[in-house]
């Protein structure tokens, strides 16, 4: 496996990935899947900000993604990010979460960024142990403050200090 930087070829496969958690899931918000065109664009607000978007490779196959957008739009949050991951659903469990993360945080932090948001819809005790393995700190939490498939979800953020 190898991490590196997305190409575009990746994007169709990133939106498979991706539409299983729409899906099924509550990990996304989202209610409807994506297309290609929607991720291109999702994709070029990030890379344009200087932001990274990673992508786990083997032999062509994406295993998963991880990316790190602006947490606020308002200028003095420009120091802090909310990054995202989201592993193929064979993949889950096999260490590559961690092994995205590792590489994403290093590269925000040598790109200045001082804080990372994670933001898990909870219940998720995979993403909070794996949120939690590389240094992030519950912060708080929002009680049942989405909807998706008819059940109240809440959500949890946790923060870790890249500066410190």
């Amino acid at each position: 496996m190898i991490i590196r930087e997305i190409v575009e070829s990746d994007i169709q496969q990133m939106v498979a990935i991706y539409n299983h958690y729409v899906e099924t899931t509550s990990v996304s918000f989202e209610e409807t899947p994506i297309n290609a065109a929607t991720l291109k664009e999702r994709i070029e607000i990030v890379t344009s900000a200087g932001l990274p978007w990673l992508v786990a490779e083997t032999n062509g196959q994406i295993e998963g993604y991880a990316y790190a957008g602006q947490w606020n739009k308002r200028s003095a949050y420009k120091y802090t990010v909310e990054p995202s991951i989201y592993i193929a659903v064979n993949n889950i469990g096999k260490g590559i979460g961690k092994a995205l993360y590792t590489y994403l945080l290093a590269s925000l932090k040598s790109k200045g960024i001082k804080n990372a948001i994670g933001v898990i819809a909870l219940p998720n005790p995979s993403s909070i142990a794996l949120h939690e393995s590389v240094g992030f700190k519950k912060v708080g939490e929002f009680d049942r403050i989405g909807v998706k498939f008819g059940q109240e979800v809440s959500v949890g953020y946790w923060q870790l200090a890249l500066d410190a």
